[in-house]
């Protein structure tokens, strides 16, 4: 079944069409075709341009006038069918057309010319009859919803196959819409993740970036790495750090020095015994000297006399060397306690100066210079602590311990941190390849966690098995399609064996004549031998009263051609196949009472046949339009097997959209015309878009006065008379409307007037005029006009 005609560009009225954007309901969904498709549209509206589309189905090309014409029809259970391939379906197609008559009934164009012939089943050899109704019970009835045979075997194994189907479809679907949220889904998606930097992302990259981390040599990244990565992306380049300050340490001097004095003898001669064996005595006295330097008579403690002879002896005691020894103590403490100062105040450059990639490695070495420094202070605590004591005790030598030098160490320490300084400072030229980088893992990183969580090897592998069901269950149902198929064409060739072309032609009569009254014009196939070959072949001609015909009327023509199609579709290669029928405007130049014989044919020949797949009738008159509307489906409640279209052409651009209510609830022609003067009288500016209604405002008002005023002023009035009973003694309304009438609507006589713009004022004013009056003389029949036409009054 074709559901709808996806799209149509360069093809005559049709410049760009889009279906799922023109063809939708009042609640805005899209609608498409059913079984049975009334179309209806006025004249040069693009009917005609539809059917050869459809025509193109079945003759598997179509017209190379047309201009990188481009079209899809979209057929269930078949893809597109677009112009670069027309044959790309199974469908039995018929289309009638002016290019069908054209094709097969060449009479039409030049009178010399015959009828293509065609051959139904004929009758004899009853043991082909047997044999063919033998396959005909095999393959059983394929009335929907009645099916047996082959047939239901074929529907079960469809619905097999669509289960199937949909299955796959729908966890192949899940699938994918898993992987669109992770590639493009807003705000989550990766595209949408700025630190990745991939504007561009989509599915395609991430089915990719899956591939990649799903590879052996693959290894994602740890949360540790992660978290660096994450701090390289939002580094900043950064300044270069200075070199750092020099470090000059002197424990080689210190420990040298220290060894020495606290090592250093003092000679013992004329030494106050009791004061070496007590340096706290010692130091007492040798305080209480200094302050009685300049009162050498009197002892201030015990106020006794101090002697010449104890001040010699204290002199002795308290001799040069030993004031040297404590002097040399004193400055190397000094010394000692300037560098503890110098190197706890030593700093190095802050962490937030360097590259973050570089932060446990500045972690790691400022600690070991750190702990070395740490070292270094307590290894000249360890100098100044023998120096202190040996400074309480200056007389009596000490054992000197020995202490490690960290000087190195620190040496060492400071020399990996200036190294790691370089290291950063050089980095900055390599920041943005590392950011590059960093954003790839990080993703991949992403891809991979995300794989893990949708369990995406599982579903590849519940997918695949998926298809392979379906994939199966088509085969099964492909082959049951085949033997059906092997089956009709079976049947088909034992219906050649057949077929015979004077009942072709007998058929056509029995149209012509059962349906229309026609007995004096005969379709006669006449029996040809080909000059080359001396093989005989039949052609249909036209007969009248027992002679060829010449100078047919253009009625007779379009029942002819009419008859034609229909006696056709019982033809060898259509009948029994379920075709799908295309009937384009076949009233043309006919009367009422042929447009009624039409319907009628189409009713009990075809559509009570039923032996269609699917039906489409298009036409610019409504009153053919009313019969339509008579077929059965018409009023079906359910609205699942008919659907109703409106063709409209605005300027040089045609589209098709759902048939309004007003249209498809069985109204005439003379409540449309109503429609557009009503329209005419209340639009304000004229645009693109509007302005056909007042391009056709002459006629639809001619039209619409002829039929009015004769049924309201049923005599023999003339119709200048008749206006002016309807718009009373207003002599220039009735005169602006005539010449309305007749200049706008008949351009002969006046051949400037279509070289000019349309008087978009008259035909405002007569429009409203017209629609004022109807309204003053009958305000009932005016309010049924509008519920009518369905346009709102204001």
């Amino acid at each position: 079944m074709i559901t709808k005609i996806k799209n149509i560009k360069n093809l005559a009225v049709f410049k760009d069409f889009n279906w799922d954007a023109s063809v939708r309901d009042k609640g805005n969904n899209i609608i498409n075709f059913k079984k049975i498709n009334i179309l209806y549209g006025r004249n040069y509206s693009g009917k005609t341009t539809l059917s050869r589309i459809i025509r193109a189905l079945e003759t598997g090309e179509i017209s190379d006038k047309y201009e990188n014409p481009e079209c899809a029809v979209c057929i269930t259970d078949n893809t597109d069918v677009t112009q670069s391939n027309f044959s790309n379906h199974s469908k039995v197609i018929r289309v009638f057309n002016e290019d069908f008559i054209e094709d097969n009934l060449k009479f039409i164009v030049n009178s010399n010319e015959s009828v293509e012939s065609f051959a139904i089943l004929g009758e004899g050899n009853n043991e082909i009859e047997e044999e063919i109704e033998a396959l005909k019970t095999t393959l059983g009835s394929n009335e929907n919803d009645n099916e047996s045979g082959l047939y239901l075997q074929l529907k079960s194994l469809k619905g097999v196959s669509n289960t199937s189907k949909t299955a796959h479809s729908t966890a192949k679907s899940s699938l994918n819409a898993k992987l669109a949220k992770k590639a493009t889904g807003n705000p989550t998606g990766i595209k949408y993740q700025s630190k990745y930097g991939e504007v561009n992302y989509d599915i395609r990259k991430l089915k990719a970036d899956i591939l990649t981390v799903k590879a052996s040599g693959y290894v994602p990244l740890s949360e540790e790495e992660k978290l660096a990565s994450e701090n390289i992306l939002v580094e900043q380049t950064k300044n270069e750090i200075p070199s750092l300050s020099d470090l000059t340490l002197n424990f080689t001097d210190f420990y040298t020095r220290t060894k020495e004095i606290v090592g250093r003898e003092i000679g013992q001669s004329n030494k106050i015994d009791l004061l070496l064996k007590d340096a706290i005595l010692n130091k007492w006295v040798k305080e209480g000297r200094k302050l009685h330097e300049d009162k050498k008579d009197t002892c201030s403690f015990c106020n006794n006399q101090i002697s010449e002879n104890r001040w010699s002896e204290l002199e002795k005691h308290f001799d040069e060397e030993s004031d040297q020894l404590e002097k040399d103590l004193n400055t190397l403490l000094v010394e000692i306690e300037n560098e503890k100062k110098t190197i706890s105040q030593y700093k190095i450059f802050q962490k937030e100066l360097i590259y973050s990639k570089f932060n446990s490695e500045y972690d790691k070495e400022k600690n070991s210079l750190d702990t070395e420094i740490k070292n270094y202070q307590n290894a000249i605590a360890s100098l100044k602590k023998q120096l202190e004591t040996r400074k309480k005790d200056v007389l009596n030598k000490k054992e000197f311990l020995e202490t490690e030098d960290f000087s190195d160490k620190i040496s060492d320490a400071k020399n990996r941190i200036d190294t790691l300084r370089v290291k950063s400072n050089e980095y900055s030229e390599k920041l943005s390849s590392d950011q590059t980088k960093a954003r790839k893992n990080l993703r991949l990183k992403d891809v991979s966690d995300f794989i893990i969580d949708i369990n995406y090897d599982v579903t590849l592998s519940a997918i695949a098995s998926l298809k392979a069901t379906e994939e199966a269950d088509a085969l099964t149902k492909k082959n049951k399609q085949d033997e059906i198929d092997t089956i009709l064409s079976q049947i088909s060739e034992k219906q050649k064996q057949l077929k015979d072309e004077s009942k072709g032609a007998e058929k056509v009569n029995e149209y012509l004549n059962n349906h229309f009254g026609h007995d004096f014009l005969k379709l006669v196939a006449v029996e040809f031998e080909d000059e080359q070959t001396g093989n005989k072949f039949y052609r249909f001609e036209i007969h009248r009263e027992g002679r060829k015909a010449y100078h047919l009327s253009e009625g007779e023509k379009s029942l002819i051609a009419f008859c034609y199609f229909v006696a056709k579709l019982s033809d060898v290669d259509t009948k029994t196949k379920e075709p799908i029928i295309w009937i384009d405007d076949p009233i043309s130049s006919l009367d009422s009472n042929h447009i009624f014989f039409i319907y009628s044919l189409i009713k009990t020949k075809i559509y009570n046949n039923r032996d269609f797949e699917q039906i489409f009738i298009s036409t610019h008159n409504l009153n053919f339009l009313k019969y339509l509307q008579r077929l059965p489906s018409h009023n079906d409640k359910k609205n699942d097997r008919v659907r109703h279209f409106m063709i409209e052409r605005i300027d040089q651009d045609s589209t098709i959209s759902e048939m309004p209510n007003y249209i498809k609830k069985n109204i005439s022609e003379f409540n449309h015309l109503f429609k557009h003067i009503f329209e005419c009288s209340t639009i304000e500016n004229i645009t693109d878009e509007n302005y056909t209604v007042f391009y056709n405002f002459g006629n639809n008002a001619r039209k619409f006065l002829e039929i009015y005023l004769f049924y309201r002023y049923p005599d023999a009035t003339g119709d200048l008379d008749k206006m002016k009973k309807f718009f009373g003694d207003e002599d220039i309304p009735a005169v602006l409307t005539e010449r309305i009438n007749n200049e706008y609507s008949h351009l002969a006589g006046v051949f400037e007037r279509g070289q000019l713009p349309v008087e978009v004022p008259e035909m405002k004013k007569a429009a409203t005029l017209i629609i004022d009056k109807i309204k003053e003389h009958d305000e009932n029949q005016f309010n049924s006009f509008v519920s009518s036409t369905g346009i709102q009054n204001q």
